[in-house]
């Protein structure tokens, strides 16, 4: 993390030439001795080499789409790439697993750590909490391994002989190692930051939500009401003890993504990314496009605004819209570069118990007249950036005005959550000085675009990558990971309440008077009789859209093949109940070479 003050490296664990702001003085090393772990910077080393793997995964472009495509949230933008993982169709051990290697070669840095460092020459509690730390980040990676593909390799002792020989143990194992680790971590960490775990690092807080979320998690696996209970009981205890861990909700839900408030009370974990260029991976200017612990993640739901939002745009007879004249829109720092990767889940149904929805508006993001998140988390207006003249007689100009935009002051583009007469150059019979884009109209090349990530602070170089940390875990998770845990302890009155305390907050809104946030409040209450998984599920869309959650919210609910065959069209016909797990990547099955043959998932 950007506060963990150390004064060494690790050689093989690619940490060489690289590192976060004030973490590392580099003196690289050719290799790692146990003995190296018998010091305190050595121990610090390993856990800051692990914090900043992280970051090579959270806000890339292949960890984000594995994380988010193929669900009932996102399908392919214009420049999705092979659409493999949006599909499944395809998708196979060649094209999937961008984490399996960081994880296990960070977990075999976490095992030297708990192995060697015991007796580093620190004060009782400090060194508690180094090995705690360690603990978390190792239950951290299980975690998503054991979500993400099942059975794997469970390794507790530090690996200084490679091997070729490997094999996977059951999933119950696995999640033993988990809570045992993320138990005892919880009771050495502190319950707030302190040096030289600073920032958002690991506290007891964080490593007590991924506990529930662990036993949860195994809870649905095994339909075991005593992980339900235990999940509801500790996300109780996080809740109880908010005040003395300085973690609360933002009175208003857009709080949560200001980047002033990236480090504020609602956020438990993050995953850093610094303002110095030496240790965030990219040349300022550099336009970057990729590579490691760069996060793009302001990019990846960006339609090309600037190409595509021609002012004299039409619909053509078949009700498509067609781009036409000149951009009404340049890039620039607030609207983000586009890379049209991903964008939501507006395509209506033809067929199917939801003829006639799309799961963006009709099932997610509904009541939006009362609930802030959707325009908390989406660009819908496009004030205009440059001045554009247009001729009553140009190209496509049914208007029947000549006129030139403000910029700063003139609409370019609309996007409004419902249909609009005349669009999109009239609403109604009024002309519209820059186009009207509603839902009827939106495609993979124009549609909202998620906001929550964006990085204004790029100035003249906004197609850098970002500097904001991906925020990991918020606390207004901990009431919802107590909702589904009281939802299947039998607990529905509990969970209607945590729900309610997410719902009621999402209702308030800056420009509403104070009888308005009341009434707004009290509309968006809900009693125990509508909770279900389902709406759970859709809570969890409205709450954490775009947050890097969904994939894993579905496999946890064994939930994801009925949601996708009911709600996401392009991947429907491919979907199958394997792809609840995802494919052994072929490079580690290819390395085993001695001993038995290192098993693939079924059906890859």
């Amino acid at each position: 993390m950007k506060s963990i003050k150390i004064l060494a490296t690790l050689g093989i664990l690619a940490l060489s030439g690289t590192g976060c702001e004030k973490i590392l003085e580099e003196h690289p090393e050719s290799q790692i001795v146990p003995s190296y772990f018998n010091s305190p910077s050595g121990v610090l080393g390993g856990i800051a080499g692990v914090y900043n793997d992280i970051r090579s995964q959270w806000g890339t472009e292949g960890f984000t789409v594995e994380m988010q495509a193929g669900t009932d949230e996102f399908i392919q933008g214009v420049n999705a790439g092979s659409g493999t993982a949006y599909t499944y169709n395809g998708l196979n051990s060649s094209n999937f697993g961008s984490a399996w290697g960081v994880a296990f070669q960070d977990i075999n840095t976490l095992n030297g750590v708990l192995q060697y460092g015991q007796t580093i020459e620190l004060p009782d509690a400090t060194r508690k909490q180094y090995l705690a730390q360690a603990k978390f980040l190792r239950a951290f990676w299980y975690f998503y391994l054991v979500q993400t593909w099942g059975d794997v390799p469970l390794h507790t002792e530090f690996i200084t002989v490679p091997s070729q020989a490997a094999s996977r143990q059951p999933v119950a194992a696995v999640y033993e190692l988990i809570i045992k680790d993320l138990t005892e971590a919880a009771a050495d960490l502190p319950s707030q930051p302190t040096a030289p775990f600073l920032g958002k690092a690991a506290t007891k807080p964080v490593a007590q939500l991924l506990l529930a979320k662990a036993y949860l998690t195994r809870g649905w696996l095994n339909n075991t009401a005593a992980d339900f209970t235990q999940a509801a009981t500790i996300c109780d205890e996080i809740i109880a003890g908010k005040s003395a861990s300085g973690l609360d909700l933002w009175q208003d839900y857009g709080d949560a993504f200001v980047p002033a408030n990236d480090y504020g009370k609602e956020t438990m974990f993050v995953s850093d990314h610094v303002l110095d260029p030496k240790y965030g991976y990219y040349a300022v200017g550099g336009q970057a496009g990729g590579g490691a612990a760069q996060n793009l993640s302001p990019w990846f739901t960006n339609w090309n605004y600037p190409n595509n939002s021609g002012i004299n745009s039409i619909k053509n007879a078949a009700g498509a819209f067609v781009n036409s004249g000149t951009s009404g829109m340049i890039r620039d720092s607030y609207y983000g570069r586009p890379y049209v990767r991903m964008r939501p889940n507006s395509d209506k149904l033809s067929t199917g118990p939801h003829s006639g929805k799309n799961y963006f508006l009709d099932q997610a993001f509904t009541n939006r007249d009362i609930d802030s998140r959707f325009t908390n988390s989406f660009y819908t207006v496009y004030i205009s950036n440059t001045a554009v003249t247009n001729p009553a007689g140009a190209t496509n100009n049914t208007r029947g005005i000549s006129y030139t935009t403000v910029p700063g002051a003139d609409t370019a583009v609309w996007l409004p959550d419902y249909e609009v007469p005349g669009a999109p150059q009239f609403v109604g019979s009024r002309p519209f000085k820059g186009i009207v884009v509603p839902p009827s109209l939106w495609n993979n090349g124009i549609f909202p675009a998620l906001k929550k990530h964006m990085d204004p602070s790029r100035g003249a170089n906004f197609n850098d990558p970002s500097t904001r940390p991906c925020v990991l875990y918020r606390f207004s998770d901990v009431y919802m990971t107590g909702a589904e845990a009281n939802f299947k302890a039998g607990n529905s009155t509990k969970a209607a309440a945590l729900i309610n305390v997410v719902r009621q907050r999402a209702a308030y809104r800056k420009t509403n008077t104070s009888a308005q946030n009341t009434a707004a409040a009290a509309a968006m209450t809900i009693d125990a009789s509508d909770v279900s998984l389902d709406f759970i599920l859709d809570e969890r869309s409205r709450e954490f859209f775009g947050e890097w959650q969904r994939w894993h919210d579905l496999v946890r609910t064994r939930s994801l093949v009925r949601r996708v065959q009911e709600w996401n069209k392009e991947a429907a016909p491919y979907v199958k109940d394997f792809n609840m797990l995802r494919p052994i990547p072929q490079s580690q099955i290819d390395r085993v070479v001695e001993g038995p043959k290192f098993p693939q998932n079924t059906g890859y």
